[in-house]
């Protein structure tokens, strides 16, 4: 009509015709990924389940079936409520303090002051550092007699206590450790989130007489909701998984203050040999994670907040 063509949209049974002829080259290029994901997380995944129905070794050639015995024998074992209990002390100390100083951290890195380079790389580095090396060294620093921790201490009149040989004190110097790994992520994830923030936001607020605690409490602290939600989640999730420092800084000592439950899977299934029962130890890890992670989603809703 008048020199104008009308395109002719295509019909539902011939998008759907192309859909599937797209199919074969989506599979192709898909199949290496499948491929790795089933190898290595997959297939272990399930194998581990089947396990944890069994009572095995790892060496007889031959497995015992016992259904769910291992997981009730679990949930009646203290050693099991005990790793539980600090497990979930470790993970909380963590969380809310590394969160708060990293938030902290970003906010003051993200002014107009000299050196921001330098000072970020120096947050940063703990998070790169290898996890035994880290504990090595804070196994010197809290040494009760050598260390730099109590001699920093000594200095201003106060003497410091055995910290990884006193069961009073050991888990806090494992969290303590825990948050300095920490903190540098939770920094450099806040000062992106940080940045993303219009600066009208701020101007608007400054023009009706907001102070920059106001700013920060109304502005800021809602806006990072999404992203805090974030670093709460692999923050908990990377604390539930904790075992190298521990087995590095005092190996679920002493008098167990300090047996998370990385460590206590470990130990069932390499020191006993009981594959089975750790397997099923790994799955109530698992569900433990899952059910924290769904909890925190539904109370954020998915990290929005009231708003």
């Amino acid at each position: 009509m008048n020199g104008v063509r009308l395109q002719k949209t295509p019909s539902k049974a011939s998008r759907w015709g192309r859909t599937l002829g797209e199919w074969p080259a989506a599979l192709f290029f898909l199949l290496p990924t499948v491929a790795v994901l089933g190898t290595f997380n997959f297939y272990p995944a399930l194998s581990s389940l089947y396990l944890s129905l069994f009572e095995w070794n790892g060496l007889s050639p031959t497995r015992e079936f016992v259904g769910l015995a291992n997981y009730a024998r679990l949930l009646a074992s203290g050693e099991f409520w005990n790793s539980l209990r600090v497990t979930l002390l470790y993970a909380g100390g963590v969380t809310l303090l590394a969160l708060a100083l990293g938030l902290g951290v970003a906010v003051l890195l993200n002014q107009p002051i000299r050196g921001q380079a330098v000072y970020r790389v120096l947050y940063f580095l703990p998070v790169i550092t290898p996890t035994v090396a880290s504990g090595v060294v804070w196994k010197y620093l809290f040494d009760p007699t050598q260390g730099v921790v109590n001699r920093g201490l000594a200095g201003v009149g106060l003497q410091g206590p055995a910290w990884l040989s006193d069961p009073s004190w050991a888990l806090a110097a494992v969290v303590v450790v825990g948050v300095w790994k920490r903190v540098g992520f939770n920094m450099v994830v806040y000062l992106a989130a940080l940045q993303g923030i219009p600066k009208t936001y701020y101007e608007a607020a400054q023009l009706d007489g907001a102070g920059p605690w106001q700013q920060f409490r109304h502005i800021t602290l809602p806006l990072l909701a999404p992203t805090t939600f974030f670093l709460v989640v692999t923050a908990l999730i990377d604390a539930f998984q904790v075992f190298d420092l521990v087995y590095v800084m005092t190996s679920g000592g002493p008098l167990g203050s300090t047996d998370v439950l990385g460590y206590y899977l470990y130990r069932q299934a390499f020191r006993y040999s009981e594959l089975g029962f750790a397997s099923a130890v790994a799955y109530v890890m698992f569900a433990l994670i899952f059910a924290v992670t769904v909890i925190q989603f539904r109370l954020t809703r998915g990290g929005q907040g009231d708003g």
